[in-house]
């Protein structure tokens, strides 16, 4: 039996007996080193060396930043501008849940925390409403995912850093992604709404009192002007925009709005370490991403693919396929780590853009956030509604339906994604 074979059964017997993921990727590495006789200095020297770059400390920043937010009263004020703009359409507040999720998605970086923030609020108002209550979770976890697409993204920071791919290039491909997303997800929302006659009831639209609610949420709409803008308008990096935006939500929440107070923050910061703690997991994921190349995995894997066909944009459906199937029991994290090392080799050989790559894989990544049995949007959402992962599952699957078909056309489209980043940065090199 291959070394190689001996590591990938023992890795999926680890996982298939619910060892926590860092525990089941640092295990494997560790035997493969005692495999080809490497020091297990490596592993020690990888997990300061994974924590030590700079643009690392945007993702805690930016989960901070989001948390304060919406416990500083910005999120709520989003959803008054998002209600107040969508009207007495069928499913508004369904509607309405999806574009807050957009709005708060620029702030948070984070599809659970987007989730979170939204859905605690809009999930008991569509109860009110009548909802099905399945469908109102589904509507809340589908949108919160935009969180982990729309800029700043937690995910697109980390495939940065390890494709070694330009942030601000990433952070401006994910625009038109997002808006593409979120309309699909609309579509869904408003269909789904309509043939079973949910909402419609509310205040047609009209202008004063959507002016009156975008004033009163100038402080709230202002922060990703300010964060975005800053960063392509060359004023700071994505990692200053960061403690920008922590500093931002400070004083709007305490001088502004008035709503923070000492134990909100204090929670926050509880809240920032708990949900950061998963960054646990790049010191073996990275290990293990190193040794791929003395197992000369990628490869390996270039040359099957390859065999099959060199079409980019079958490539492209076959590692998304793969992807959705990984991402149903793989922290993204891990995922985004583990087979960016493995697949980018091989779409770059067949001039796929790794900007384009990186869109693509934080897509399949949010799908992952809706697919048991890991899917933490879904386990977040049934927090939120009281009901059972199983009934969600079931009703998000047109939202899933919705992600795919975004996903398809970003790869039959790629000038969708690199437009952008193409127009301000130049071509990537």
């Amino acid at each position: 039996m291959s070394p190689l074979l001996i590591l990938v059964i023992v890795f999926v017997l680890l996982t298939l007996i619910g060892t926590p993921l860092f525990v089941s990727v640092g295990l494997t590495t560790a035997l493969a080193l005692y495999i080809i006789e490497i020091p297990y200095t490596l592993l020690a020297q990888t997990g300061y060396g994974s924590l030590t770059p700079f643009p690392l400390l945007t993702i805690p920043l930016f989960v901070l930043a989001g948390r304060l937010m919406e416990v500083g009263g910005m999120a709520q004020r989003m959803i008054a501008i998002a209600t107040n703009l969508v009207g007495a359409y069928r499913g508004s507040m369904g509607l309405v849940t999806v574009f807050a999720c957009m709005l708060f998605a620029a702030l948070s970086g984070s599809g659970p925390a987007t989730t979170a923030a939204i859905g605690s609020v809009t999930v008991p108002a569509m109860k009110r409403e009548g909802y099905d209550v399945p469908f109102a979770a589904a509507i809340t976890a589908s949108a919160g995912a935009l969180g982990s697409l729309i800029p700043p993204s937690n995910l697109l920071i980390i495939y940065g850093l390890v494709s070694e791919t330009s942030i601000p290039r990433l952070f401006l491909a994910g625009l038109v992604p997002g808006l593409l997303v979120t309309l699909l997800l609309m579509a869904t929302t408003y269909l789904v709404a309509r043939r079973r006659g949910y909402g419609g009831d509310g205040d047609p639209f009209s202008w004063g009192p959507f002016l009156r609610a975008a004033w009163d949420g100038k402080w709230s709409v202002g922060a990703p002007v300010i964060i975005l803008g800053g960063i392509y308008g060359g004023v700071f990096t994505p990692t200053e925009a960061a403690g920008v935006a922590v500093f931002y939500a400070l004083f709007v929440g305490l001088f502004i709005y008035g709503e923070l107070t000492v134990r909100k923050v204090i929670e926050s910061l509880r809240f920032t370490a708990l949900l950061t703690g998963i960054l646990i997991l790049l010191t073996p994921t990275l290990a293990f991403g190193q040794l791929t190349a003395f197992y000369d995995v990628p490869a390996t894997v270039q040359q099957g693919i390859t065999a099959i066909t060199n079409n980019p944009i079958l490539v492209l459906f076959l590692i998304g396929i793969f992807y959705i199937f990984i991402g149903t029991f793989m922290e993204s994290i891990a995922q985004v780590i583990l087979f960016t090392a493995v697949f980018l080799p091989l779409v770059t050989s067949l001039g796929v853009d790794p900007v384009l790559f990186g869109i693509f894989t934080v897509v399949t990544c949010e799908i992952g956030f809706l697919t048991p049995p890991l899917g933490a949007n879904l386990t977040v959402a049934a927090r939120i509604s009281g009901i059972s992962i199983e009934r969600i599952s079931v009703a998000v699957l047109p939202f899933i339906l919705a992600y795919i078909i975004g996903l398809v056309i970003l790869i039959l489209l790629p000038d969708l994604t690199v437009f952008l980043p193409n127009w301000l940065y130049g071509p990537t090199k």
